[in-house]
């Protein structure tokens, strides 16, 4: 059941509590089917129905419940738990079951919330100016989009048939359309079929909106994080994993994300994490620009808090209002990247959960079904042909934190079973201040192949040739360090020696990156690419001079190549690369 709903009608009383166990009540003689939105005693503190054995009735609660006593009355909404769709998602920030944060600390005014509070989802009364799309007497099926609303400035909200108001494939006759200005919940376009569509839609949040096929992504989410973009891409629709331990940067990597990747949405879902993360975000995203259009970012995100100092049972359910809410702008056709920090606390919640209920525990005391929660989230990503006929996709991105680093816990494992990009963070990088600490030796996409025409077409034809390059430098680098830590770098041949600095340098300058620098904190592709051709061609003028007879010292002591370090912070990077390349060949070509 949505907000907008429970503000219109009150339920029946017709159950009370039995038992209370943390976030877990029982009630008894309470009517009710499983996933219904209940309201457990007398504060009327929202829950829902996780189970049902005869007539004893568990619920999961999504507030505290100290006080809370047996004998309280449930009352049953007969609803599942839903979310609020339409007009004003963006720029706002919710908790874990969509109640708007900020209005409900206008309603009570202070920042500490009341048990039992409650509010829309979206602002019912607000009028938003609609420009119908459609004409009287025109078909349309379920899905399709009937109109236009300007929700901020860089996104139209499209206005759409609801998709369970038709069956599929079934069309009906427009038979009145307006235009003005109107709340969300007023009708704007009526139908043969009887329906009235107006600009506000619910959908429970445990139920994948449907569409017509799931395709195969062929379109990089460009992140402008060179090591993410050049090495290990994730496409549009697709699915990626950052497991890392505390102070390795999945956070900083994360909203790098949601600052830059080039989705038309983002979803930020803080699930479970600490409230000073989320505060960041609150205070960066308004005064940070899109790259893109220049608009604040804020006008194209949605903000889900459902901070670790929250409700361990709201952390279970935010996961799926923000997947729901990333379903719903796919449908108009946009892009979209949900954001969730961290999967870890939100695997957390559900053992929690599975404990209170006494079921059978699996390894390290999870629920039995972790690996079948966690493919029912990732699975909702995906690039999709839309039932109205549009292409959107949902790319989902977790970030896992498994204690002490242990990638062997079955939250990053099972994870990893799923997903197609694989950001390895690594302790050591960070402790050496290398950022972003992603482990080049243990990460992986296999979007790679699929992505690889796009870069090709839209950046230059040897993309995929230069970053193999690359790979295979670092591969060679690695081996060559567990020799350098027996007998020392002098003892290595030449060649070798000449390998590290190549390497050094692509490390350095090119999987280093600088999130707090206004200019290197975002790297367009193209700027990428020239960054590791500019490394190709000292690594080729440097074998040319050591092939001539220049001692590798000599080669190592050239002042061009250090200035590789200082393509990252260059605007004018193209000139700069150009310059410094021409400078590289000759100084190296003057040595012999």
């Amino acid at each position: 059941m949505s907000k907008a709903e429970s503000t219109e009608t009150t339920p029946s009383e017709d159950g009370v509590i039995q038992s209370v166990s943390g976030p877990v009540v029982s009630a008894r003689d309470l009517d009710a089917r499983m996933n219904d939105v209940v309201y457990v005693g007398d504060e009327g503190l929202m829950g829902e129905v996780i189970e049902i054995e005869g007539d004893i009735t568990t619920i999961q609660v999504y507030e505290e419940t100290s006080g809370v006593s047996p004998g309280e009355p449930v009352e049953n909404t007969g609803e599942p738990l839903s979310v609020d769709l339409g007009p004003g998602m963006l720029d706002a920030i919710y908790d874990g079951v969509q109640r708007p944060l900020d209005v409900l600390e206008g309603k009570m005014g202070s920042p500490y919330l009341d048990r039992g509070v409650d509010a829309p989802g979206i602002d019912l009364e607000k009028e938003w100016e609609f420009e119908p799309t459609v004409e009287v007497g025109d078909e349309v099926g379920r899905g399709d989009v009937v109109g236009v609303v300007e929700e901020t400035v860089t996104i139209d909200h499209k206005v759409m048939v609801p998709p369970d108001a038709l069956d599929e494939g079934e069309t009906t006759e427009v038979t009145a359309v307006e235009s003005g200005s109107f709340d969300v919940t007023e009708t704007v376009i009526e139908l043969a079929n009887g329906t009235d569509v107006s600009m506000h839609q619910e959908w429970p949040v445990r139920e994948a909106r449907p569409s017509a096929n799931k395709k195969t992504p062929r379109t990089p989410l460009v992140s402008g994080q060179r090591i993410l973009d050049g090495l290990f891409p994730i496409a549009k629709g697709g699915t990626a994993a950052i497991p890392g331990p505390f102070g390795s940067g999945k956070t900083v990597t994360q909203h790098q994300l949601a600052k830059y990747a080039d989705a038309d949405i983002i979803i930020y879902v803080g699930c479970g994490e600490r409230g000073n993360e989320m505060t960041e975000v609150i205070e960066d995203f308004p005064e940070l620009e899109d790259p893109a259009n220049g608009n604040p970012l804020m006008a194209r995100t949605s903000l889900i808090a459902n901070t670790s100092n929250m409700p361990v049972a709201a952390r279970e359910s935010c996961i799926y209002t923000g997947i729901t809410i990333a379903e719903y702008y796919r449908d108009m056709g946009y892009d979209v990247a949900l954001m969730a920090d961290s999967t870890s606390r939100w695997a957390e919640a559900m053992r929690e959960i599975s404990s209170r209920l006494e079921e059978m525990p699996g390894e390290e005391g999870y629920p039995a079904y972790l690996a079948a929660r966690l493919a029912q989230f990732y699975e909702r990503a995906g690039y999709f042909e839309n039932v109205n006929g549009t292409e959107g996709s949902v790319s989902a991105i977790g970030a896992v934190s498994p204690p002490g680093g242990d990638f062997s816990e079955p939250v990053t494992q099972n994870t990893l079973r799923i997903v197609k990009t694989f950001w390895a963070l690594d302790a050591d990088l960070a402790e050496r201040r290398h950022f972003p600490s992603i482990n080049w030796n243990e990460s992986y996409s296999l979007y790679k192949d699929q992505l690889d025409p796009w870069f090709e077409d839209e950046v230059a034809d040897d993309w995929a040739e230069k970053r193999q390059w690359a790979v295979d430098v670092l591969d060679e680098e690695t081996e060559l360090q567990e020799i350098v830590q027996l007998v020392g770098k002098d003892a290595l041949p030449d060649d070798q020696q000449l390998t590290l600095e190549v390497a050094r340098y692509l490390r350095e300058a090119y999987l280093q990156q600088n999130a707090f620098h206004p200019v290197d904190t975002y790297c367009p592709p193209e700027k990428t690419y020239l960054m590791l051709t500019t490394i190709e061609t000292f690594n080729d003028e440097a074998f040319d001079a050591l092939e001539a007879g220049v001692p590798v010292e000599e080669i190592v002591d050239t002042e061009a190549a250090p200035r590789i370090n200082r393509i990252g912070v260059q605007e004018d990077y193209e000139e700069y690369v150009e310059e410094l390349k021409a400078e590289i060949t000759e100084e190296l070509r003057s040595l012999y």
